[in-house]
């Protein structure tokens, strides 16, 4: 059986390459680390499904299983060598290869005609206020880490992406304003051939 790659997957495999652990500390080295933006770890589980998967396919194995003094016991995990090996082979496949990739906001694009424009305009107006938000926000967090840019690249990948977006959007906001970009029902159903609604 194939394992299957994903980017939480990587994360813990990643993880114990630096040391075996248990999942609660996989969770903490997470949040200490900032990590949640590159791995979805919303929810409380989502370590504990991707550890069950990883045992399931044989990367990890269970190191050993301890119990301190009223605590709950806790299992230790460690990398497996096809463990060592799937995650060379998934950075190498990852980083060379763009993955085919679904996000929400394309697909809401798809169906802007849905919305009147100015509707549409003053929602992605929100968009871009948050993405301005989110700008602010990582970047005073990266000012406060002292770490070498090997640790960061991930971060300034990412804050690329925020800004290209945000200039993206604000672009759409400005046509859609200036009446550069516009539809109406009749419009678009001459357009469609659908009943103008």
């Amino acid at each position: 059986m194939t394992a299957r790659r994903s980017p939480l997957a990587m994360m813990v495999l990643a993880l114990l390459v630096e040391e075996p652990m248990h999942a609660y500390r996989m969770q903490q080295l997470v949040r200490e680390r900032e990590k949640q933006d590159v791995v979805n770890v919303a929810q409380r589980n989502s370590i504990y499904q991707a550890i069950e998967r990883l045992r399931r396919d044989e990367l990890i194995q269970v190191a050993e299983t301890t119990r301190a003094q009223g605590r709950p016991e806790r299992t230790v995990y460690a990398l497996t060598p096809a463990g060592r090996r799937a995650l060379d082979a998934w950075l190498t496949e990852a980083l060379a290869t763009p993955a085919r990739e679904f996000p929400e906001f394309p697909a809401a694009l798809s169906f802007l005609p849905i919305l009147p424009p100015e509707e549409a305009a003053r929602r992605l107006d929100q968009r871009a206020d948050a993405i301005e938000a989110r700008l602010r926000e990582r970047e005073a967090a990266l000012d406060a880490f002292d770490l070498p840019r090997l640790f960061l690249v991930e971060d300034e990948y990412q804050l690329a992406l925020l800004r290209t977006e945000l200039d993206w959007v604000r672009g759409l906001v400005a046509d859609l304003r200036s009446g550069a970009l516009t539809w109406s029902g009749d419009w678009l159903a001459d357009w469609t051939g659908a009943p103008a609604t």
